[in-house]
């Protein structure tokens, strides 16, 4: 299948090239050149030019066909790559969110836990004054 599809790629290719071109103009030149100049009967050369001219359309528009449907296969197959990126892509982007979510509560319990310290030292200075004045109490009660 895969060789079939580079032949007719190199056929539209070639078909479509200025050697074609200037073949296909020497060729038809040629033709009516021999019409004019009576070298062959001009019906004759009419009917075989025509004849000519239409089976090559025929087969031009054939391969200029599968040309078309090779090339809507392979955008059919970029089309899944495209949608299972974006299925990537929107995993990833979840992914990033949740990853966000865990932060702020990182963030959150770290801000808790300060305020807690805070509060622990706060008490702990507290309980730290009232020891030294029992301290003092005491050594006074010994005096």
């Amino acid at each position: 299948m895969q060789k079939s599809h580079s032949t007719v790629e190199k056929i539209t290719q070639s078909v479509g090239s200025v050697p074609s071109l200037i073949l296909h103009t020497l060729s038809f030149g040629t033709a009516f050149l021999l019409g004019a100049f009576h070298l062959a009967n001009w019906d004759s050369v009419l009917l075989i030019l025509t004849t000519i001219v239409s089976l090559e359309a025929i087969y031009l528009a054939i391969f200029i066909q599968m040309s078309v449907n090779q090339n809507t296969a392979s955008l059919r197959e970029v089309e899944v790559d495209v949608d299972e990126i974006q299925e990537d892509v929107d995993e990833i982007q979840k992914d990033i969110d949740a990853i966000e979510q865990d932060v702020d509560e990182i963030q959150e319990d770290e801000a808790e836990e300060e305020v807690r310290d805070a509060e622990h030292k706060k008490a702990l200075d507290g309980i730290s004054q009232r020891l030294h004045q029992l301290l003092e109490e005491l050594d006074d009660l010994k005096k």
